[in-house]
């Protein structure tokens, strides 16, 4: 009795309802040590905690008392108040040999029952942090798996022949884990749940010709058997084989192409969330690299999978039915609040956007929790929240199962329990505990509820009256005083419009489960009407889009999902038919109506530059399509922030062409970057010129002797919502003949006439997409009949010496874009040098005039009363044209005129210069702005740049008198 004596203030510590019962156990474990003569070496903080884990758990007590070597071997060799390394189960099993599967199944077993022990104790008494509960749990069981499997697959081999792969190798199956076994995540009394697989099939050279999968299936069940099987023992691990493809019905093995037929064909949505934790366990991992690389597109589909929330939202509302038909709303895993709902939504994230963020195709739901906070899509506080609330729950769930190693999830029920468990984590009584945890359950619903839209979704199906419009289920005269209601014109159009609408054919071919999204989806979008006021126009222009995605209901599902995005897409709609046009082009985009703080934030320079950084960094050097789609869905996305800004009034005019400009130049810098990069890796590198002796030349775009030039409306930093590029590419290097250092060298001229058609190749490349930019390059040299890449040096003489007047007014907007920041100072000065030519003042004028009316008589309208913004008589054109005309006559005077390439500042310049009035390059900046705030408008409406000529007959008459005054 003297090691209890030890423990005396430890009792005492005890709940009263609990001492007696505690002391008795531990006195009966002392005894058998006393019996057996066996001697235990305690440390203090062994002393410290035995009293609690005997209370905490009667597993533990009973197996001690039953086995009292097994506790005396766990303190004695350490291992109880060691840390474990992941593979030390494996290692511990390796130096335990077995001659039969009798003998297998009892030696796993007392390993099972000595770890578990070990694994509550270190849990029970505070030792070790949840993380190393979990990972422990999952470590046993896939060493034990292995284990098992390399026994029985041996003794197989030996009896009936060893099945091979088709190099000759032998074939061994692949295990896989599912669940919380795939995520490390294993809870203390957990069965797992396993799929088992094979690479290839075939015949074994037996008498009876057995087929692998026969030799394959006999091997499965004896593993599930040594496993599985209660015997005097117990037990290694509950197995459970049923989210196999077809379930119970189906092979308990099959081939690994035949699991790719199935979930290509056949697997139910409720698979692809069971496969999002699957880890190969066991077997040959170097072919289960194989299957495991088959499941990810299953899983992770390359689109925004927004009914991913439809589908587990469903699936809760079953298995609370069923705890509630059960009385089991207490159950800390699937009731409200629990664990199951903190993986949901979890999961929702990652079957969401999983295929286009490859950090969230992890297993651990902490990990996910974190970059759900890191990414903005949970609020930090909510991520912070459940992952508290995760580690609270799940050290609850183990010390409920450690207390008699069952497996079960509900709170306790009998008094005593409760107080055990209360005590078991620090609580001094139950109702303390149990407030605590309500509070946490509560906080879970919260978040899950938020995340599921659960009120929403019963409020935002739209009102009956909608419902009855979209069903169409009245008569006519009904359906159009509903319409009528929800605020509609012509409801008499507008209800024929809603017909077509059902009966097109992308409406027709809808799955079930896509119906069910629009019949959703409709109701709501039809009485939200009543929040614009051009619903009609409104409404139609949504049903051509919806027409235009509707086979990709996923973008439905998101709409129908998030009635934020929804609301946003109305407002949006209602301001402009380019929003419905844009996104039916680029439906991915629908994702950005969820975030109106990103939507209505286009970003700055640096910005677009790190944001496309790092999105390229992921694409392998050679990866030529994926780096297309992802450019253009990098445009496509931040266009839609500046014309949603633009829309809204958020942005004046000159900053939507600067955010305009600041895309094209991100684009086109990284553009280059890509471009070099594909060429020099498969060609080399150019010879480093003399100005780097040193050899570090090639850092981004910095020294690669390449230059790309903008002109038009990029040089004039004045880009609209559909301009293309004017551009120019130079290059320098010594000698044109010198060839490249790589395994398949070139010349330098070759290899920089390459990277020019590399890069407008990505540029302006039709795909399903779109394109990124048209691309128009001919104010290179000699235009469509020249080079397409012009060296630096050849450029100047050209422009000295052939260059036709209409070149040398489109150099004045010239800009360098993107490359050699050595060529960019070689080409400004040179612009600067032709710019600041003498020339004769008459003959210039006389050029430049005709030039404007030639283009005039083929580009103005012909309609009466009708106006075009650029090319009618005191339009955009003329201003433009005056301004041209003043820095190639004045920058001989004034080098200055040269720095700028925009008109604004031109204007401001030649002012100064004494070449305009002060009032008249006010009255021409204002007339100019205004006219491309016509032009975005008329872009954003779905319009040309055309106008009626009275809107601005005053402004272009005083335009035309400035042109006469200058210009003849």
């Amino acid at each position: 009795m003297s090691f209890i004596k030890n423990l005396e203030s430890e009792c005492a510590a005890l709940p009263d309802e609990l001492r007696a019962k505690v002391i008795a156990s531990l006195t009966k474990w002392d005894e058998r040590l006393a019996e057996l003569q066996l001697n235990i070496s305690p440390t203090p903080a062994f002393n410290a905690a035995i009293v609690k884990v005997w209370c905490s758990s009667l597993f533990v007590a009973e197996s001690c008392t039953r086995k009292p070597e097994l506790l005396v071997d766990l303190v004695n060799s350490g291992a109880l108040s060691a840390i474990y390394s992941e593979t030390s189960y494996a290692e511990k099993l390796v130096h335990k040999p077995v001659e039969t599967q009798g003998e297998l199944m009892t030696k796993l077993r007392d390993f099972r029952r000595r770890e578990m022990v070990r694994i509550a104790w270190r849990d029970l008494a505070g030792w070790a942090e949840l993380s190393e509960t979990l990972a422990d749990l999952s470590h046993l069981a896939d060493a034990c798996i292995q284990y098992a499997l390399d026994f029985l697959y041996q003794e197989a081999c030996e009896l009936r022949g060893t099945p091979l792969l088709s190099d000759g190798s032998a074939q061994q199956i692949v295990v896989l884990g599912m669940g919380k076994l795939g995520a490390y995540e294993l809870n203390y009394s957990s069965d797992i749940d396993l799929i088992f697989a094979y690479a290839e099939d075939g015949e074994l050279p037996d008498r009876k010709q057995t087929s692998y999968g026969e030799f394959f299936t006999k091997l499965c069940r004896n593993l599930i058997k040594v496993l599985d099987e209660i015997t005097v023992d117990g037990f290694v691990f509950r197995t459970d084989i049923r989210l196999r493809p077809y379930g119970d019905s189906g092979p308990i093995i099959m081939t690994f192409d035949g699991m790719e037929n199935y979930y290509q064909t056949q697997a139910r949505e409720w698979e692809r969330y069971a496969m999002i934790k699957v880890r190969q366990v066991a077997g040959d991992f170097k072919v289960g690299a194989q299957l495991m690389a088959m499941f990810r597109p299953f899983v992770y589909r390359r689109y925004l999978d927004y009914g991913a929330f439809e589908e587990l939202r469903s699936l809760k509302a079953q298995i609370t039915q069923e705890l509630r038909r059960k009385d089991r709303m207490e159950n800390i895993k699937l009731g409200p609040g629990g664990i199951r709902e903190i993986e949901f939504i979890g999961q929702a994230f990652q079957l969401i956007r999983g295929g286009n963020d490859k950090a969230l195709q992890t297993r651990p739901i902490l990990d996910i929790l974190q970059l759900l906070g890191e990414r903005g899509l949970l609020t930090q506080k909510d991520a912070d929240q459940l992952s508290r609330s995760y580690r609270f729950l799940r050290r609850v769930e183990n010390h409920i199962q450690q207390y008699q190693d069952q497996q079960t999830h509900d709170l306790p029920k009998d008094r005593l329990a409760q107080q055990v468990l209360a005590y078991s984590l620090d609580y001094p009584d139950w109702i303390g505990f149990k407030q605590d945890l309500d509070k946490v359950r509560a906080q879970v619903h919260e978040v899950f509820d938020q995340v599921f839209s659960l009120s929403k979704q019963e409020g935002a199906t739209g009102s009956s009256r909608a419902g009855i419009i979209w069903a169409c289920v009245a008569d006519e005269s009904e359906l159009t005083g509903h319409l009528k209601e929800c605020g509609i014109q012509d409801a008499g159009g507008i209800l024929a419009a809603i017909k077509d609408f059902k009966n097109c054919i992308a409406v027709r071919r809808l799955t079930a489960k896509g119906a069910g999204v629009l019949d959703r989806l409709m109701p709501q979008l039809i009485e939200a009407m009543r929040q614009v006021d051009n619903p009609d126009e409104t409404l139609l222009r949504i049903l051509g889009l919806f027409e235009a995605v509707a086979g990709r209901n996923v973008y439905l599902a998101l709409l129908s999902e998030n009635p934020g995005a929804l609301s946003q897409l109305i407002k949006l709609s209602s301001a402009s038919p380019w929003i419905c046009d844009y996104l039916s082009q680029c439906p991915v985009l629908f994702d950005e109506l969820l975030d109106t703080r990103k939507l209505y934030e286009p970003l700055k320079k640096a910005d677009l530059d790190q944001q496309l950084k790092v999105l390229l960094a992921q694409i392998e050097v050679q990866d030529l399509e994926q780096l297309m789609v992802v450019l253009r869905q990098f445009k496509q996305l931040n266009v839609l922030r500046v014309a949603a800004a633009d829309i809204m009034g958020v942005i004046p005019l000159m900053v939507v062409s600067d955010y305009l400009t600041y895309i094209a130049e991100s684009i086109v810098g990284h553009v280059l970057e890509r471009a070099w990069l594909m060429l020099t890796d498969k060609h080399g590198l150019p010879p480093v010129p003399s100005r780097f002796p040193t050899g570090l030349r090639y850092t981004g775009n910095a020294a690669i002797g390449f230059a790309v030039i903008g002109f038009g409306k990029l040089g004039g930093i004045e880009l609209g919502y559909g301009s293309d590029l004017d551009l120019v590419f130079l290059y320098d290097c010594q000698d044109g003949n010198a060839m490249t250092d790589g395994g398949k060298p070139i010349s330098c001229s070759q290899f920089y006439g390459r990277l020019g058609l590399k890069v407008r190749h990505i540029l302006d490349t039709k795909m399903l997409s779109g394109v990124l930019y048209e691309v128009d390059m001919r104010l290179r040299p000699n235009g469509d009949s020249g080079l397409l890449v012009s060296h630096i040096n050849a450029y100047e003489d050209y422009l000295k010496n052939q260059a036709w007047t209409w070149e040398l007014q489109a150099l004045v907007r010239g800009r360098f874009i993107a490359g050699d920041a050595q060529l960019k100072e070689q080409y400004e000065a040179i612009r600067s040098r032709i710019l600041s030519l003498p020339r004769d003042t008459g003959r210039l004028k006389k050029e430049v005039r005709e030039m404007r009316e030639k283009m005039r008589e083929a580009l103005a309208t012909k309609d009466k009363d009708k106006f075009d913004l650029k090319q009618s008589k005191g339009g955009i054109a003329d201003i433009e044209f005056i301004v041209q005309f003043g820095v190639l006559d004045q920058a001989a005077l004034n080098v200055a005129l040269t720095t700028y390439t925009d008109n604004v500042r031109l204007l401001e310049g030649l002012q100064q210069q004494g070449f305009m009035s002060k009032a008249d390059a006010e009255m021409l900046k204002n007339a100019y702005c205004t006219y491309r705030d016509f032009g975005h408008k008329q872009v954003l409406q779905g319009d040309k740049a055309v106008i009626a000529e009275a809107d601005v007959a005053k402004m272009s008459a005083q335009v035309e008198r400035i042109w006469h005054e200058y210009m003849e």
